[in-house]
Parts: C-alpha cells; sequence; structure tokens
C-alpha cells in the first residue's frame, strides 16, 4: 500500500512513517549513506555563534577535490576577479563563509551518492541550482531562512538516485515517469515500487540529522494538499511552495519542457507565497548568471 503523506502532527507522523518504510517496506534492504564526517566537523564550526574561517579552510582543505572545486568557483565568472583565486584561504575571503558552507555541503553531498546513469547527468547541476533558488526566493520574501530553504533545494531529489542505486527497474521507473503525463512522478514510482523519492530523500536527510522542518518538507514536496492544511507547520508548507517555485525558475533556465506539476499546482504555489508573476520574471533574469556559475567537475 502507498504511503500516505504526513501534515498534522508533523514529526511525530512523519518519523513513524519512515521507520515504517525501513523496517518492513520496500526500501528495508535499501542502503541510506551516513552523513560524511567532514559534513559533520562543518556542521558543528558553523553552528557556532562565531565560526572561525581557518578551521573552515582547514575541513575544505582536507580533500584536494573539494579544495579545487571551491577555488574553481571563486574563478567563474560570476565573481569576475582581475587575478585568479590560488588557495582555499583566497576562495573563502572572496565567497564568505554561508556560501563556502553551502558549497562545501553540496561536495559532499554529490560524493557520498555517487550517481553513474546517463539519465541522471545533470543531477547534481540542477539541485544546486534548484537549492540556490530557494535561498533566493527565501531572502525576497523574508519568511525564512534562506540556508534552510537552500539545504532544502539541495535535498529535494536526492532520494532518486539512492533508488537508482538500490531498486530494481528504478531506471525504467524513472524514464517512464519523466514521460508521463496523466500522473504525477510520484504516483509513477508508488505503481511500480511502493515508495518514492520523497520518502527516500526524507530518510537521508533525517539520517544526516537535518532540521526537522528540513526533512518534512523533503518528504512533502510533491504533496501540495499540505499547502491547504492548517495544522501542518507553516515553514514546511513555506519549504515545499518554494521548492515548486524554484524547479520552475530551474526548468526555465535549462530549457526543460513545462512541468505537470507547474501547470496544476504553480498558481496555488505562488498565491500561497503571496509572489506576482512579474516577481517571478525579475528573479529568471537575477538567477540567470547565478545558475551559470554552476558548474561540476
Amino acid at each position: 500500500m502507498q504511503p500516505q503523506p504526513t501534515h498534522g502532527n508533523a514529526k511525530a507522523e512523519t518519523d513513524r512513517e519512515l521507520d515504517r518504510a525501513l523496517a518492513s517496506g520496500p526500501l528495508k534492504d535499501i542502503v541510506i549513506p551516513p552523513c560524511p564526517e567532514l559534513l559533520m566537523a562543518l556542521r558543528v564550526e558553523m553552528g557556532k555563534a562565531d565560526p572561525d574561517p581557518q578551521v573552515i579552510a582547514n575541513i575544505a582543505g582536507r580533500d584536494v577535490a573539494m579544495a579545487a572545486s571551491l577555488i574553481r568557483t571563486a574563478n567563474s565568472p560570476y565573481y569576475a576577479r582581475s587575478r585568479p583565486v590560488t588557495s582555499v584561504g583566497e576562495a573563502l575571503g572572496l565567497l564568505g563563509m554561508r556560501m563556502t558552507e553551502k558549497l562545501l555541503t553540496a561536495f559532499l553531498m554529490r560524493n557520498s551518492i555517487k550517481i553513474s546513469s546517463p539519465l541522471l547527468e545533470h543531477f547534481w547541476e540542477t539541485s544546486t541550482r534548484r537549492a540556490l533558488g530557494m535561498a533566493h526566493i527565501a531572502r525576497q520574501l523574508y519568511g525564512i531562512d534562506a540556508d534552510v530553504a537552500y539545504t532544502c533545494g539541495l535535498f529535494c531529489h536526492v532520494g532518486i538516485p539512492i533508488l537508482m542505486q538500490g531498486v530494481r527497474g528504478y531506471a525504467g521507473t524513472l524514464t517512464e515517469a519523466l514521460a508521463r503525463q496523466d500522473r504525477s512522478f510520484t504516483e509513477t514510482e508508488n505503481a511500480a515500487h511502493k515508495t518514492d523519492h520523497a520518502v527516500v530523500g526524507a530518510l537521508v536527510a533525517r539520517t544526516w540529522r537535518l532540521p526537522t522542518p528540513i526533512y518534512q518538507a523533503v518528504r512533502l514536496h510533491h504533496d501540495f494538499t499540505s499547502l491547504t492544511d492548517s495544522q501542518a507547520i507553516a515553514e514546511v508548507r513555506t519549504l515545499v511552495a518554494m521548492s515548486l517555485l524554484a524547479e520552475h525558475l530551474v526548468a526555465l533556465h535549462e530549457g526543460a519542457k513545462e512541468q505537470r506539476e507547474w501547470a496544476t499546482h504553480g498558481a496555488d504555489c505562488m498565491a500561497f507565497l503571496s509572489v506576482e508573476v512579474g516577481e517571478v520574471d525579475s528573479w529568471i533574469d537575477t538567477l540567470h548568471p547565478v545558475f551559470e556559475s554552476v558548474v561540476m567537475a
């Protein structure tokens, strides 16, 4: 039986659903990757009242590929420096600690969840753009922390590569889900596997000890009935609405066809966020160079 989304009594119901999925459902044998050690160290330092830039630089420097990725981003056209950045310390000084934290989180996440499928060739670029889009929307609305929004955007679809790795036949399901217009992505997943990427993504976010509103929003990000559930946590409902709007912004940038969900629920999400069409149009222009700066190794 398809697990039902949880709204009211939020955390307890979500946790029960996720525990059932792990204990006896189709995910009982799936491997949820542990939170990387470097990411845990990064979160501890960034959680302090006065994070030490040198500690952050040391964390970034403990992985050569991660350090190179940080320097490459600092040298992208978006930052338009006359002299190239040559060290982690310089990159940190240019990017700032919050952006550095975001970049390191994205790097560690994609390196703990390997993808080897042409279906997901640009998965991490799209995920990072969605995260950047959600952070931008949060800064415009002033109703939710931009760092929380970014992390939620990064984790929304993380269940897809894990299902690809651990569930037989999921590649075919993914192809079908991307093509069908008569039912939603998660409905296609559940028809084939009795679970979906929203459940798996929430499991990853909970395992990595992300804040409760993030893993609840990941669980519900394809369930737009949550927008009208007065018992649902307001922050979660806002993240759900923002996730679809950010997905729309990324799709426009990447030249993807209009999503079925946007056509069906886009207006509801915009109304929930009190966002006008003109604002969305201006965000598209503002985010273009930001999205263009996303380049994966």
